[in-house]
């Protein structure tokens, strides 16, 4: 995939997830396709990506917008940096108003996503939110043992 054409399929992404549009948004996916969220966990496939966006992204953020910002290409795989912004719709932080940036990777395969993961401070958003300290260890101490468990982790702390 050249520059180019990331770019666009980006814009694709970002649209469609900042609209709520889950058809559009899964469709930038393989049918295979893997979205690895760091709140929500992994999907995989378009229904399950669709839904996710739908019911889950949507469900909790009001005004969500999500841009991708200086796009790199090599081959069949990219990266870009993130902003997003969101108003809580969690009863416990409804109306609270949360921007957090992030670093996206993306797999490719046939001009369409293939896999995606994201590594975001979602520290930043919590407290934000004013999600209470204690909470805030619980959920970076479960996303530190994800992190641990990826296969390709474990190969790098082998070497």
């Amino acid at each position: 995939m050249n520059q180019q054409d990331f770019k666009a399929l980006l814009d694709r992404f970002s649209n469609a997830a900042s609209r709520g549009d889950g058809k559009a948004f899964a469709a930038c996916f393989t049918e295979d396709g893997v979205y690895h969220d760091y709140i929500y966990g992994p999907h995989t496939g378009r229904a399950s990506i669709e839904d996710m966006l739908v019911n889950l992204f949507h469900r909790d953020a009001a005004n969500y917008d999500w841009r991708m910002f200086d796009p790199v290409v090599n081959g069949g795989v990219g990266y870009a940096w993130s902003l997003s912004k969101f108003t809580s719709t969690i009863e416990a932080y409804k109306g609270k108003e949360v921007v957090i940036d992030g670093m996206s990777r993306f797999v490719l395969r046939d001009g369409l996503i293939a896999e995606y993961r994201e590594s975001v401070n979602g520290g930043v958003a919590m407290a934000q939110l004013g999600v209470d300290p204690g909470r805030i260890a619980k959920v970076m101490a479960r996303w530190a043992g994800w992190l641990r468990e990826r296969p390709e982790v474990k190969t790098y702390l082998k070497q």
